[in-house]
C-alpha cells in the first residue's frame, strides 16, 4: 500500500518562504507522477505542481510557476515543494498525491490522483 505523509507547513509572514516534504513508502509501480495540491478556505481542491517519474518533468498551475518549484530525491523517497516569496492568498491545506501513468491531459486533475497525504497548513499572515 502507498503511504504518503506531508510536513513542512506553519505560519510565515508574507514574503517568506516554505519547503514542504512529501514522504512516500510502499508502492510496485516506478510509473507515476508526484503531485501537490492545495485547499483553500472554502475552494475546491486545486493542482499546484507535479514531477513525472521516470522522466523528472516537472508541471506547474501557471500563475505559481516561478514562485513554486517541485523537485524530488534521487531514490523517489521524498518530494518537496519549495514556495517563495509567499502572499496571503497562498494560505491553505497542502496536499501531496500520486497518480499512476499519468498523461498530460490528466496529471492535472485532483480526481484522477490515486493516493493522498493527510495535508500540512500553510498560512502566510502577517
Amino acid at each position: 500500500q502507498v503511504r504518503l505523509a506531508e510536513s513542512g507547513g506553519g505560519l510565515v509572514q508574507p514574503g517568506g518562504s516554505l519547503r514542504l516534504s512529501c514522504v512516500a513508502s510502499g508502492g510496485a509501480s516506478s510509473s507515476y507522477a508526484m503531485g501537490w495540491f492545495r485547499q483553500r478556505p472554502g475552494q475546491e481542491r486545486e493542482f499546484v505542481a507535479a514531477i513525472r517519474r521516470p522522466n523528472g518533468a516537472t508541471f506547474y498551475k501557471d500563475s505559481l510557476k516561478g514562485r513554486f518549484t517541485v523537485s524530488r530525491d534521487s531514490a523517489w523517497n521524498t518530494v518537496y515543494l519549495q514556495m517563495n516569496s509567499l502572499i496571503p492568498e497562498d494560505t491553505a491545506v497542502y496536499y501531496c498525491a500520486r497518480i499512476l501513468n499519468p498523461i498530460v491531459s490528466t496529471i492535472r486533475a485532483a480526481d484522477r490522483y490515486a493516493y493522498w497525504g493527510q495535508g500540512t497548513q500553510v498560512t502566510v499572515s502577517s
